[in-house]
């Protein structure tokens, strides 16, 4: 047994009852226990602040802001650090290409990055540290592992000597003959071709600092050493990233780290599988990056949502692969559409808002009091479900489906209840309906979804809601006059925008949409205004025509068909 292992060991404390946890490390799921009784520190890979932030970057914060809400939910007190490369070859790259300086290209991706953060909801890290703010504990660091002999200077850089740490490769299953290269174009500067820089020194013109080797700058992988160490201490609890970091990034930050402080660095490597772009059926695409032309994350957040984004990552275990396209996020919305419905009917019978409701915080408060009431019996189960899959290494994807047993089970519940008929007002009625609702805001807090009501179906255009009216209203129309050919055309014709009609006692109501809802409904209205002349129909084709225009939409007919233009 290691040192590091005995150390790890040693620092071991009583586990969570029922949460395990998948190691990278170790290959299996073990019970978690952290360093410290009641405290958890998570330390995420974060951005090289070089470019936009396409969707890729958004998986891991999505993933572990609901670790830590669930781990808060279970009592802990939680520490999460997320880093941010601000001086690198790519940044320095572009900012001589856009003629600006380092800080200015990293300042202007930085806010691009928390402006889609916020956008998805990912609210809980506690810490950014940069690279560029704590150049003084790296450089301390580097100092340390020279003086134990583990690294070495060459030519105004320093290396890590791979060759002195009899561990290395040991997350990643390399061994050190099979990690040898041509050692790029430093190669006749180390002694190993598998070393890795600590120190470079510093090229004329570019961004520096001073160093007992002369002036330079960081490698990349001692950021996450030093700035791990500052902030989480020499051992903490769960390291995260993308798989593509287990080698080389994290297996240098374990090499160094460890060597450093001779105790194991992390308790737990969690790894999220990656997304890649979903081409075709049956094939994959490649892993989505900067590189491969992804970007304009912010563009596809004002199409789609980011609440729509963070349900659809969510949807799959996190070490799964994610398969990205927008047919898929627009699949995942139909679902979340389901939730929202279910939130206005409670509205409807109560009066309340959803998003105002009081739920519990934490795990411990008491549980649902059955009775002999069959649906809070089978929602305590839904429950039980929900933090089972939780527990079970954080499956996501497990406890969405349980949600969704649990609004199927309020749904029901109203309907045989007839909480919009006869049963309405019942108090009774309504008092187990509250405690279902509570129950799916108490879990869906823990994975960040339902916070505050999702902006309107395609996005904030007002003209959509009044175009949509009239829809409604010819639908009615339609019916009442039996003409059940047009009434289907309309439901039929929405489909394709993601638009649902639900016919309710009071009336008809609409929900879901896109940013290109606006479009589909007024091709589908054009659509319905020429079969409605071709049959002879004019009453409808005027009424859809002077609506429009009393909108200050104006159909414009041509010989290649019909165009719309606002007033």
């Amino acid at each position: 047994m290691s040192t590091a292992t005995q150390a790890m060991t040693a620092a071991s404390t009583a586990a969570h009852p029922s949460l395990q946890i998948y190691n990278t490390l170790t290959k299996k799921k073990t019970p978690f226990e952290p360093v410290l009784p009641g405290k958890v520190g998570i330390y995420l890979c974060g951005p090289t602040v070089y470019a936009e932030a396409h969707i890729g970057h958004m998986v891991g914060p999505v993933i572990f802001d609901c670790i830590k809400r669930y781990l808060v939910y279970c009592g802990y007190d939680v520490t999460w650090v997320v880093n941010i490369t601000d001086v690198d070859d790519k940044l320095i790259h572009k900012a001589n290409e856009r003629g600006l300086t380092m800080l200015e290209v990293a300042e202007e991706n930085i806010a691009d990055y928390n402006k889609n953060l916020a956008a998805l909801g990912v609210d809980q890290i506690d810490q950014f540290p940069r690279a560029t703010e704590c150049m003084g504990d790296i450089i301390e660091f580097i100092e340390s592992l020279v003086d134990q002999g583990y690294a070495y200077a060459s030519e105004g850089d320093v290396y890590f000597d791979v060759g002195k740490d009899g561990e290395y490769g040991k997350l990643s299953n390399r061994s050190l003959d099979a990690m040898q290269g041509e050692g790029g174009g430093t190669a006749d500067r180390k002694k190993n071709t598998a070393d890795f820089a600590l120190w470079k020194s510093a090229k004329p013109d570019e961004p520096s600092w001073d160093s007992p080797w002369g002036k330079g700058r960081p490698g990349w992988h001692i950021e996450c050493s030093a700035m791990s160490k500052k902030i989480l201490g020499e051992t903490f609890d769960i390291h995260g990233g993308g798989l593509d970091l287990v080698f080389p990034h994290h297996e240098n930050e374990i090499a160094q780290s460890e060597c450093c402080h001779h105790k194991p660095m992390v308790k737990y490597w969690a790894h999220n599988g990656l997304l890649r772009k979903d081409n075709s059926a049956g094939k994959i695409g490649g892993k989505m990056s900067r590189s491969a032309g992804a970007g304009g994350l912010h563009e596809l957040i004002d199409r789609q949502g980011g609440e729509r984004i963070r349900f659809f990552l969510l949807r799959t275990h996190y070490r799964s692969t994610v398969l990205f396209s927008e047919p898929a996020i627009e699949e995942a919305a139909k679902g979340l559409e389901s939730f929202y419905r279910l939130f206005k009917r409670y509205k409807r019978i109560t009066g309340a808002e959803f998003y105002s409701l009081t739920a519990p915080t934490k795990r411990g408060a008491p549980s649902i009091d059955q009775g002999n009431d069959p649906t809070l019996t089978a929602a305590a189960e839904a429950k039980k479900k929900f933090l089972a899959s939780m527990d079970d290494d954080f499956n996501t994807g497990g406890a969405i489906a349980e949600l969704f047993e649990l609004a199927s089970l309020t749904n029901k519940y109203c309907d045989e209840a007839d909480l919009e008929g006869k049963g309405a007002g019942d108090a009774a009625s309504n008092a187990v309906l509250d405690l279902l609702m509570e129950t799916i805001k108490e879990l869906s807090n823990t994975l960040g979804l339902f916070l505050q009501p999702p902006a309107a179906a395609g996005g904030s255009d007002e003209l959509l809601g009044q175009v949509m009216q009239l829809v409604i209203d010819l639908r009615a129309d339609a019916r009442q006059a039996k003409n059940f050919a047009t009434a289907d055309a309309i439901r039929d014709g929405l489909a394709p925008t993601g638009i649902v009609l639900e016919d309710r006692a009071g009336g008809t109501e609409w929900s879901g949409g896109n940013d290109g809802s606006l479009d589909g409904v007024m091709m589908m209205l054009i659509e319905l205004r020429q079969t409605s002349r071709a049959n002879k129909d004019f009453a409808t084709g005027d009424a859809i025509r002077d609506r429009l225009k009393d909108l200050g939409v104006v159909l414009e007919d041509r010989a290649g068909g019909t165009e719309w233009t606002r007033g």
